[in-house]
């Protein structure tokens, strides 16, 4: 068997908690592994670089977006997999890769399912797997961290989304490959590694996360009518539809603001900046993932499952 290692979140939960984890494992053959409990998503790298320089093949984590983003920024480009136990609010790589919101069900993945090499993006050097924005979806995320997001769970998006439906716009230039994109006022700029994002919208139909390519999305919506008519488009698919969406994919994104504004990775807030270098990184994670999701990619590639 696979060398096996944990780590928790000990502020999230799901199922039976951490003491229906240890049980599931313990019943499936893993007996007391190494085992790091964090208080703080940032506190998990630390512990995900410990556990892989002492030998883990496999990283269960428990929790959310954010410490399941932190273990991959530290493990990306290791021959150690990650295997996502799903306790956080969104839990957006997750809901993409039909990772079940059971313990049972994810710890059965993690030790018997298929492990798919899959790429991560980065930006400013710090990496992700769902997405990256800066604007609006940064507003909303870093509104609706802490105490509100306890309280109201998703919905807490949902409010802090509408209050920033008018927020003010920003000078922006962005190239993508060398090539100048787009150059003007926006409110919202996506970086997506997969198809569904907040909420389960597809902002990206046309994403995989093994074909070398980032999507990339700029929204210029200035109030909630035009952001009404650009959200309606996104939900049934035809977001390029949208006068007020322009999309691209590449390898190489130069986005520069002129002013610092906040920017999210996979749900979680950063501080302000004025410039963000994004980019992508094939096949340099490896995630534990059911066998039917690995056939049901290669089936939607024209080719065979692996």
């Amino acid at each position: 068997m696979a060398d096996i290692a944990v780590i928790a979140h000990s502020g999230k939960s799901f199922g039976g908690g951490l003491a229906e984890l240890r049980k599931v494992l313990a019943a499936e053959g893993v007996i007391d592994p190494p085992w790091y409990e964090v208080k703080k998503s940032r506190r998990a790298p630390a512990a995900a670089r410990r556990a892989a320089a002492k030998g883990a093949d496999v990283l269960f984590v428990w929790g959310g977006d954010g410490t399941v983003q932190r273990c991959i920024d530290a493990l990306a480009g290791t021959g150690t997999a990650v295997a996502i136990l799903p306790a956080g609010t969104a839990n957006l790589l997750a809901m993409n890769l039909q990772i079940p919101d059971d313990v049972a069900g994810a710890v059965r993945i993690g030790l018997h399912g298929d492990r798919r090499r899959l790429d991560t993006g980065s930006v400013n050097g710090e990496r992700f797997t769902v997405m990256a924005g800066a604007g609006f979806d940064a507003r909303m995320i870093s509104e609706a961290d802490g105490g509100l997001k306890d309280r109201l769970g998703r919905a807490a998006y949902l409010y802090t989304g509408i209050k920033n439906l008018s927020a003010r716009r920003v000078k922006t230039t962005v190239a993508v490959d060398g090539k100048r994109f787009f150059k003007g006022r926006l409110s919202c700029v996506l970086a997506g590694n997969v198809g569904k994002i907040l909420g389960g919208v597809e902002a990206f139909p046309a994403a995989r996360p093994d074909d070398g390519l980032l999507e990339f999305g700029v929204v210029t919506a200035r109030n909630p009518a035009e952001w009404a008519r650009a959200l309606g488009k996104l939900a049934v698919g035809r977001a390029e539809g949208s006068p007020f969406v322009e999309t691209t994919r590449g390898k190489k994104f130069k986005v520069r603001f002129d002013r610092k504004i906040p920017y999210e990775l996979d749900g979680g807030a950063r501080k302000a900046r004025k410039q963000l270098r994004i980019k992508v990184h094939p096949g340099s994670i490896t995630i534990c993932v059911p066998p039917e999701a690995t056939a049901a990619s290669a089936e939607a590639a024209g080719g065979e499952p692996t």
